[in-house]
């Protein structure tokens, strides 16, 4: 027993001279840029500023470092253009000289980047954008996703509309790759035939002729993916058709902190499915909601608290790294190794490094003081893997 005394004693007298050294290492060093990009103008710039916020507030909490090692943030906005994205990943990855990127609010902008991230050999740190391919067969040791593969959202209320015993659901969300995996994960879970599948473009914020054919149709639910202003919209005129409370609305990525206080009554009773609520009872969460609430003056989003975790994965790795990344594949193994606190409670990678997280089911009700939020009902499907972890090659 003396002598495993001793040999702790070794151990941790190392190990503290190890930390101490990295962390001497880490302050000695430049500061380490990180590119950030988001949907920062537009209709959508609430989700963009939502994920910066959140990234921001671990970072400020740490005094500007991760890692021991200060940080720089260059902030570049997508705009929601392909395009632009990946002219800013040439400015990025060129002028700038970033070794890590986060962000990347929807697919088809995260679907134009990413190749053009990783083949580089730069760490992307995905915080909202999980399009299908990049679980499976396009998936890169240098992409990390702190958010969710799109099908998880719409997979488990899939789920709890099969268990609720609706038989005649109708889908409707935008004509792109995130609506599309949507739909894809709904009807994994969601066995019966849909009674219908509405595809609208992405840009249409009109939607009374696609409510009109609803109400016609009468079905037992809608199941909705519309992110940003398209909610606020959706719901609205959802509400003035006199849908609400006639027709269960089901949703993912509809009803969240960035569009309920603009949807209010419009949106009570929603039901909606993610990995994170505000109201998930776990420590680190308490102290990120609080301490959100303090500084912005609002409820945070899973957007928010996706980057929130973005921020900690880096200062994980970043420590046990001593804040060089010049070492990739010993970055890389430390990144995998997801050693930090999630806001969502038990957080871990899977091999295409999307997580293996619990995905829950939310209603929209008003809390305490009266505000519009998500409330935790139910969580139906417990340390969730992807549908496409299989087709991915890493091991």
């Amino acid at each position: 027993m003396k002598k495993h005394h001793r040999l702790m004693g070794v151990c941790i007298g190392a190990c503290m001279a190890l930390a101490t050294l990295a962390a001497a290492h880490a302050a000695g060093q430049e500061k380490l840029k990180i590119g950030f990009m988001a949907e920062l103008s537009g209709p959508q710039a609430a989700l963009g500023q939502d994920m910066y916020d959140g990234f921001m507030l671990y970072l400020d909490r740490n005094g500007g470092k991760l890692g021991g090692r200060e940080i720089s943030v260059v902030k570049a906005d997508s705009q929601l253009k392909p395009e632009v994205g990946v002219q800013l990943v040439e400015s990025l990855t060129g002028r700038d000289d970033v070794p890590i990127i986060v962000g990347v609010t929807f697919s088809n902008v995260m679907l134009a980047v990413h190749p053009r991230v990783t083949q580089k050999k730069v760490f992307l740190i995905g915080t909202n954008a999980g399009p299908s391919q990049l679980a499976g067969k396009a998936c890169s040791p240098y992409f990390f996703s702190t958010s969710w593969q799109n099908d998880q959202q719409a997979e488990v209320v899939g789920h709890y509309a099969a268990s609720k015993g609706y038989k005649r659901v109708i889908a409707m969300v935008p004509n792109y790759q995130s609506g599309f995996d949507f739909v894809t994960g709904f009807k994994r879970y969601y066995k019966a035939p849909l009674l219908d599948e509405i595809y609208t473009p992405l840009s249409q914020q009109d939607f009374s002729a696609e409510l009109t054919r609803i109400a016609a149709s009468k079905p037992d639910a809608v199941f909705v993916f519309y992110p940003g202003g398209l909610g606020v919209n959706f719901l609205r005129q959802y509400q003035q058709a006199g849908l609400l409370g006639r027709i269960p609305v089901l949703s993912a990525s509809t009803t969240d902190a960035i569009n309920l206080p603009a949807q209010r009554e419009s949106a009570l009773g929603v039901i909606t499915g993610t990995a994170w609520g505000p109201d998930l009872d776990n420590e680190a969460n308490r102290a990120f909601v609080a301490g959100f609430e303090k500084k912005y003056g609002r409820i945070p989003s899973h957007y928010a608290a996706q980057s929130y975790d973005g921020a900690q994965l880096l200062d994980s790795a970043l420590k046990k790294v001593g804040g060089r990344v010049e070492d990739k594949s010993v970055f890389m193994a430390a990144l995998r190794q997801a050693d930090f606190p999630s806001v969502r409670g038990a957080f871990r990678f899977g091999n295409n490094n999307f997580p293996v997280q619990d995905m829950h089911v939310f209603e929209v009700m008003k809390d305490a003081r009266g505000r519009v939020t998500l409330k935790t009902i139910a969580t139906p499907l417990k340390d969730h893997r992807d549908a496409y972890h299989a087709e991915c090659p890493m091991e």
